[in-house]
């Protein structure tokens, strides 16, 4: 919003915000919040910081958590949902007393990987778009205790409430029949509208929103690409903004990668491609699917070291319940021409030389999106550094559904982990690419696997479940 802090400050004083709100990221990717008075803001103020407890959201040991946030004046917004004239910034984390940035700050990471991109001659910048998908349900009521243990989710779209009288809205959208479904099947359509709206007010462009596959509320919103970390800042906003709108309507949206057994999944898949000065770097009209050898090497990067990315792109259990055979998600490691059961299809639409890209299809929103974005573009870079052959690696081109292959075919195809216990151990093997230059220190990617490991992997594997108690209560 704003090119530096000196027009920041005279904006505020100007247009007569009371409140500045300063949000900041956790390196699992949640958004926090700190708000002072505007008569508080000054130029000072970017240099110094705003201190805070660092050990409650992650970030240190409660011993020495004192840490400062520093705003960003590039990403300010004027709030949409405060009362009061509120606005906000992004803020890195920096240390207390040297004020230097955080080593496991999400957006100086995602800094620290476009510099690596400009430093290797290869490129000097890369475009992300991220396409975000989520649910809208109207009520959610989940419990978990020593005794107890469910969930329900409703949503007044969904095919389960056709026979209810009590819920209005005549027909339903049936089972896995969401793809693009017109009002009045679609109630979300005026939502998704005002999400885009204030997005577009927040400067951020929206390609298009729709009604997904999931029947009972699933949504998409595809943003216009930009440069990574004004990606990573993007995908912050839209997922804050899409809650809140939510919220004003009385309902709440999950990102959550599988919410409902046997519908349709949220993924986070991002659109990439590299540029030096004007020139596309993707892009050869006599390549496979029009891609450059570069492209190509980038992709065999992304793909020889997917298990590990997994850790990082798809870090949570849940995560996993999405990855299976039959509703579009990726469970194997190839690239193909708009093949979408792919792990990297190529868009056939985008054909010109400025739109030619690649989408990696397995991420999903449980991601932080720095992070996970930092991570694909340095498997891609190592690629190319390596002038990797998908092809010799193989990795495809696979053109057909490879859900209809016979398992013989199939087994020749290097798959996904099946679980985050396996993303983790892929992680903790293949970490190089990640630490070469810096980007992510090892006590980082450490911390990583231990903290997901007990907390994700281990806290639910020893929990029983409602299904387990129908299966196995009357042995």
């Amino acid at each position: 919003m704003f090119q530096d802090r000196q027009e920041a400050c005279r904006y505020a004083r100007e247009q007569g915000i009371e409140q500045v709100d300063f949000k900041i990221v956790n390196l699992f990717g949640g958004l926090h919040h700190i708000t002072i008075q505007a008569s508080s803001l000054n130029e000072a103020l970017f240099d110094e910081g705003i201190g805070f407890d660092g050990s409650s959201i992650g970030y240190k040991a409660v011993e020495s958590g004192d840490m400062v946030l520093i705003p960003d004046p590039t990403s300010a917004f004027l709030d949409p949902f405060w009362e009061r004239p509120t606005l906000s910034f992004l803020c890195d984390v920096a240390e207390a007393d040297t004020r230097e940035p955080f080593v496991a700050d999400p957006r100086s990471i995602a800094r620290k990987a476009e510099t690596v991109l400009t430093e290797s001659g290869i490129a000097d910048r890369s475009l992300w778009g991220p396409e975000f998908e989520f649910y809208v349900f109207d009520s959610v009521l989940y419990e978990n205790d020593v005794h107890v243990s469910r969930y329900e989710l409703d949503s007044s779209e969904a095919y389960w409430n056709a026979g209810r009288p009590d819920v209005p809205g005549g027909s339903r959208i049936p089972r896995h029949g969401g793809y693009h479904a017109i009002p009045p099947l679609d109630r979300l359509h005026d939502m998704r509208a005002e999400i885009s709206r204030l997005l577009e007010e927040r400067g951020i462009g929206v390609r298009y929103h729709h009604h997904e596959v999931g029947g009972p509320g699933q949504c998409e919103i595809e943003v216009d690409r930009d440069t990574l970390t004004r990606s990573g800042d993007a995908a912050m906003i839209v997922k804050y903004f899409t809650r809140m709108v939510a919220s004003r309507l009385g309902k709440v949206a999950t990102f959550m990668p599988k919410p409902l057994h046997g519908e349709a999944g949220n993924g986070l898949h991002f659109h990439q491609h590299l540029f030096k000065g004007d020139e596309p770097l993707f892009y050869d009209e006599n390549g496979y699917g029009g891609l450059s050898k570069s492209a190509l090497a980038y992709v065999a990067g992304m793909l020889d070291h997917g298990p590990a990315l997994l850790a990082l792109t798809n870090p949570s259990t849940n995560s996993f319940r999405r990855l299976v055979p039959g509703f579009e998600a990726p469970v194997n490691l190839f690239f193909s021409l708009a093949n979408r059961s792919a792990a990297i299809r190529v868009p056939k639409y985008a054909s010109k030389p400025q739109q030619k890209r690649i989408e990696f299809r397995p991420p999903d929103a449980t991601c932080n999106p720095y992070l996970s974005m930092s991570a694909q573009l340095l498997a891609g870079l190592d690629g190319i550094r390596r002038e990797l052959d998908p092809t010799a690696e193989g990795y495809g081109p696979f053109d057909q559904n490879v859900f209809q292959m016979t398992p013989e075919e199939r087994s020749e195809i290097r798959p996904l982990p099946s679980s985050l216990k396996g993303a983790l151990d892929a992680l903790s093997e293949d970490q190089e690419f990640l630490t070469r230059d810096g980007v992510f220190t090892k006590e980082l990617l450490e911390s990583w696997i231990l903290t997901k490991t007990i907390r994700d992997h281990e806290a639910i594997l020893s929990r029983p479940t409602p299904y387990e108690i129908e299966l196995y209560f009357d042995v």
